[in-house]
């Protein structure tokens, strides 16, 4: 399960501290600007425009604390939350700068209302846009992060898909499966040596599909039944007519791309696991069908079939690929084993595919 880190602001006293410094420099400015224009002394003017702006910005801080958790979906709630906390924090800072300096406040909205009226006025535009530089600044701040978590994922990603595709590489170049081929090719040169050189066209096939597979992320899905019918030559020279098998690929998916190593694993379990224990043999049929925006690809086989009573677990190579198809994929990429119509047993990869 993925799990998507959530933004949140910090609240921590030195981060608080961290983010009230421009609005003490703000506060100062606005002294000054005051006294350069105005007719009061610097040292009124600081402690009025501090009280005030310490106040509006205490007020957003806590506001946006318990109503916007989540800054990211929440951002609208400031149209109405600015103009609420400035308003109340510049009465506040008001009377509390009148009552620090020891100035009377009875008669001050009246008196002087062009003055209120452009604190005011000014602690709007201050207030608003610092907010905005802060909620801006944590904006990117969490986007950046967003993206190198995402980075983080698509990388395990790959590599994990890398992994994969090495580890199934390795358990297909067994030596156990090679050590026979080359003990029946080199029965067959005596004997029979142009089965022994279809059996080494075969194998060379084989082994450059695989390693070449294991370097790509995709291939045409001709050039997978292409593999699989190598593999299953090979395997004819073993089992000899106990091994029969039905390649059906139609002309519009040929040249349709899918991850390598797919079918292999499905078509040695088929045999593994449900021709070899029949004395007779069987046979297998690979097929493959594009419906509804979807590829599905089926290996069946007319085998024991599937363990009666008992349920079934997959073996390393069936495994490696529900895994691959889980990383490509996600859910839309699955593999089903279910028994056959009559006998032996289905295997029925489906994943995503637009031709």
């Amino acid at each position: 399960m993925t799990i998507v880190p959530k933004t949140v602001v910090q609240r921590t006293p030195l981060a608080l501290l961290q983010r009230s410094l421009p609005g003490l420099t703000v506060n100062t400015f606005i002294a000054l600007c005051l006294t350069a224009f105005g007719d009061n002394p610097f040292g009124p003017n600081l402690v009025y425009s501090h009280c005030i702006g310490i106040s509006i910005w205490l007020l957003i801080e806590i506001t946006q604390c318990y109503l916007m958790p989540e800054p990211k979906h929440q951002w609208r709630r400031l149209y109405v939350m600015i103009p609420v906390c400035v308003v109340l924090g510049y009465v506040i800072g008001l009377y509390l700068a009148a009552w620090l300096l020891n100035y009377p406040t009875d008669g001050m909205w009246s008196e002087q209302p062009r003055m209120v009226l452009g604190y005011l006025l000014l602690s709007l535009t201050a207030g608003g846009t610092l907010t905005y530089y802060f909620m801006s600044r944590e904006q990117l701040a969490a986007a950046s992060q967003e993206m190198a978590h995402a980075a983080a994922q698509t990388e395990a990603a790959q590599r994990h898909a890398a992994e994969s595709r090495l580890v199934l590489l390795q358990s297909q170049l067994e030596p156990h499966m090679l050590f026979n081929t080359l003990a029946n090719l080199r029965a067959l040169i005596g004997s029979q040596p142009q089965a022994a050189i279809a059996m080494l066209d075969h194998l060379n096939a084989y082994l450059r599909a695989t390693l070449n597979a294991s370097r790509a992320t995709a291939h045409p899905l001709q050039t997978e039944f292409d593999r699989v019918r190598d593999y299953l030559e090979l395997l004819k020279v073993r089992m000899g007519l106990r091994l029969r098998y039905t390649l059906d690929l139609p002309d519009a998916l040929a040249a349709v791309p899918v991850p390598p190593l797919l079918l292999q694993p499905l078509v040695e379990n088929a045999i593994k696991h449900g021709l070899e224990p029949k004395i007779e043999g069987g046979s297998i049929t690979v097929r493959a069908r594009h419906e509804a925006g979807e590829l599905k690809l089926e290996v069946s086989d007319t085998g024991v079939g599937l363990p009666e009573g008992r349920q079934t677990t997959d073996g390393f190579g069936l495994t490696q690929v529900r895994e691959r198809l889980a990383t490509i994929y996600g859910p839309r990429g699955t593999l089903v084993l279910s028994p056959g119509s009559t006998t032996g047993a289905i295997a029925s990869l489906v994943f995503p595919c637009e031709i």
